[in-house]
Protein backbone atom coordinates (compact mmCIF):
# COMPACT_ATOMS: atom_id res chain seq x y z
CA UNK A 1 0.00 0.00 0.00
CA UNK A 2 2.81 2.52 1.03
CA UNK A 3 4.73 1.47 -2.22
CA UNK A 4 1.61 2.76 -4.30
CA UNK A 5 1.06 5.99 -2.81
CA UNK A 6 5.13 6.66 -3.13
CA UNK A 7 4.73 5.71 -7.02
CA UNK A 8 1.77 7.76 -7.52
CA UNK A 9 3.62 10.63 -5.96
CA UNK A 10 6.13 9.83 -8.29
CA UNK A 11 3.84 9.92 -11.26
CA UNK A 12 2.14 13.22 -9.86
CA UNK A 13 5.60 14.57 -9.67
CA UNK A 14 6.43 13.46 -13.15
CA UNK A 15 3.21 14.75 -14.96
CA UNK A 16 3.64 18.09 -12.66
CA UNK A 17 7.32 18.87 -13.61
CA UNK A 18 6.68 18.02 -17.84
CA UNK A 19 3.52 20.27 -16.86
CA UNK A 20 5.57 22.74 -15.85
CA UNK A 21 8.34 22.79 -18.01
CA UNK A 22 5.56 22.73 -21.66
CA UNK A 23 4.06 26.14 -19.91
CA UNK A 24 7.53 27.59 -19.28
CA UNK A 25 6.79 27.63 -15.37
CA UNK A 26 9.36 25.44 -14.41
CA UNK A 27 11.42 28.27 -12.65
CA UNK A 28 8.30 29.29 -10.53
CA UNK A 29 7.57 25.76 -9.46
CA UNK A 30 9.13 23.32 -6.68
CA UNK A 31 8.95 19.83 -6.53
CA UNK A 32 5.86 20.40 -4.05
CA UNK A 33 3.96 22.31 -6.85
CA UNK A 34 4.58 19.88 -8.71
CA UNK A 35 3.59 17.00 -6.96
CA UNK A 36 0.27 18.46 -6.29
CA UNK A 37 -0.50 19.92 -9.85
CA UNK A 38 0.25 16.54 -11.21
CA UNK A 39 -2.27 15.04 -8.54
CA UNK A 40 -4.73 17.83 -9.33
CA UNK A 41 -4.05 17.34 -13.03
CA UNK A 42 -4.43 13.80 -12.80
CA UNK A 43 -7.56 14.58 -11.59
CA UNK A 44 -8.98 16.89 -14.24
CA UNK A 45 -7.26 15.00 -17.28
CA UNK A 46 -9.27 11.50 -16.06
CA UNK A 47 -11.88 13.90 -16.15
CA UNK A 48 -11.72 15.17 -19.62
CA UNK A 49 -10.15 12.25 -21.28
CA UNK A 50 -13.50 10.12 -19.79
CA UNK A 51 -15.74 13.19 -21.61
CA UNK A 52 -13.74 12.40 -24.76
CA UNK A 53 -14.83 8.90 -24.22
CA UNK A 54 -11.09 7.81 -24.07
CA UNK A 55 -10.21 5.87 -20.78
CA UNK A 56 -8.71 7.80 -17.89
CA UNK A 57 -6.57 6.26 -15.18
CA UNK A 58 -5.54 2.18 -16.98
CA UNK A 59 -3.07 1.93 -13.57
CA UNK A 60 0.19 3.03 -13.33
CA UNK A 61 1.69 3.49 -17.03
CA UNK A 62 2.40 5.52 -19.33
CA UNK A 63 -0.57 6.37 -20.86
CA UNK A 64 -1.72 7.55 -16.74
CA UNK A 65 1.47 9.66 -17.44
CA UNK A 66 -0.27 11.46 -20.35
CA UNK A 67 -3.18 11.79 -19.28
CA UNK A 68 -1.82 13.41 -15.66
CA UNK A 69 0.54 15.98 -17.71
CA UNK A 70 -2.80 16.96 -20.24
CA UNK A 71 -4.68 17.87 -17.28
CA UNK A 72 -1.58 19.10 -15.37
CA UNK A 73 -1.24 21.42 -18.26
CA UNK A 74 -5.04 22.57 -18.63
CA UNK A 75 -4.83 23.54 -14.81
CA UNK A 76 -1.64 25.50 -15.45
CA UNK A 77 -3.43 27.49 -18.36
CA UNK A 78 -6.57 27.76 -16.37
CA UNK A 79 -4.52 29.20 -13.51
CA UNK A 80 -2.74 31.57 -15.28
CA UNK A 81 -6.25 32.90 -17.06
CA UNK A 82 -7.22 33.59 -13.68
CA UNK A 83 -4.13 35.16 -12.37
CA UNK A 84 -4.19 37.36 -15.37
CA UNK A 85 -8.28 37.87 -14.84
CA UNK A 86 -7.75 39.17 -11.43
Amino acid sequence: MLVNLILWIILGAAAGWIASMVMGRDAQMGALANIIVGIVGALVGGFLFNVLGLPGDTGFNFWTLIVATVGAIVLLFLVGVLRRAS
